[in-house]
């Protein structure tokens, strides 16, 4: 009796170190189809690449390069979990118009892609690769972008190695992507979401500065007294916070009132000194907003921590009155 050995069939060589592997049959390259980078995918595939990923197939890895398939549909359904398209390779794909809603692309290469008018609500982008993405009238509002992008990680990395060449090229680089990201969520009137980018890309721009420059410096204040005048709560609680520092000053230099020189001694009662620090809070208050009412006036050293919190004072306040107006008219 004959027996007919059953022909072998080659599977495709995917495989992750985390066990995810691709089970479909190789071509020539040991690779299937869709995780083949010699093979371009054309508009022709979009239905069968949609098929292949709601049958299952593993879309981990996948190779898009260069592919010209505009509309396709990756789309998951309200209660279902978006395709995983870890590790995916999009350099220069067209995917105008894509419907990629809830797909993950962690690590994934989109560089140079193209998401022009694509639904990228709530798409998985953490340590993707951005840079010169065109997301022109793409739905970005909820998209994840993880703590830091995969060009500010590296960058980091080479601060730590002390190579200033590359972490310039990659701080710049990170720079770029916050920029197209703000220009788009500007074009979509996503205002908020715009302020967020903006005050990325100032940061990514500050850190190719020389580090002890004072365009860094500079650039670092204003961050940290307004967030690059996307908030405004900075510069409140920075108001607060010199008042109090200054009302301690001011207990413990002097303060006259009536002609008597106020101060904390150690010989007074706390409810004493602790109604003095009340009088000195309410001095500086009048002090910062520049309203000097003259019933408290300052006294030697008190006369210079006086001089600098009004003089900070009216700044702030301009400040502050800037940078709610600009957040309001948004």
């Amino acid at each position: 009796m004959a027996v007919v050995a059953a022909a072998f069939v080659p599977l495709c060589c995917y495989e992750e170190d985390e066990g995810h592997k691709c089970t479909e049959p190789a071509g020539s390259s040991g690779l299937c189809y869709w995780h083949d980078p010699t093979q371009c995918k054309k508009a022709e595939d979009c239905c069968a690449l949609e098929a292949y990923a709601r049958n299952g197939g593993q879309m981990r890895g996948i190779s898009l390069r260069r592919a010209d398939i505009p509309g396709l549909n990756l789309a998951a359904g309200p209660s279902q979990s978006g395709f995983d398209l870890t590790h995916a390779d999009l350099y220069r794909a067209n995917l105008r118009g894509a419907h990629l809603y809830k797909v993950k692309l962690h690590q994934a290469n989109l560089m140079k892609a193209d998401l022009r008018d694509a639904n990228a609500h709530w798409v998985e982008l953490q340590q993707a690769n951005l840079l010169g993405v065109k997301w022109t009238g793409a739905r970005i509002e909820h998209i994840q972008l993880g703590d830091q992008l995969r060009q500010e990680i590296i960058a980091r990395q080479a601060v730590k190695i002390k190579d200033r060449a590359m972490a310039l090229d990659y701080f710049e680089q990170s720079e770029e992507i916050y920029r197209d990201l703000r220009k788009a969520a500007e074009h979509e009137g996503l205002f908020s979401r715009a302020g967020f980018y903006i005050q990325q890309e100032l940061r990514m721009r500050r850190f190719q500065y020389p580090v002890w420059s004072h365009k860094r410096l500079f650039s670092k204040l204003i961050d940290v007294f307004c967030g690059y005048g996307e908030e405004p709560v900075r510069v409140v609680l920075f108001s607060l916070l010199l008042i109090f520092i200054c009302s301690f000053f001011y207990l413990f230099l002097g303060v006259s009132y009536q002609g008597e020189v106020l101060m904390y001694q150690s010989e007074q009662s706390w409810q004493q000194n602790l109604n003095l620090l009340f009088n000195c809070m309410y001095y500086s208050v009048v002090t910062f907003t520049t309203l000097g009412y003259g019933d408290i006036t300052p006294v030697g050293g008190s006369r210079l921590v006086a001089a600098i919190e009004a003089f900070t004072g009216s700044f702030t306040i301009a400040l502050f009155v800037v940078v709610f107006v600009k957040k309001m008219t948004r």
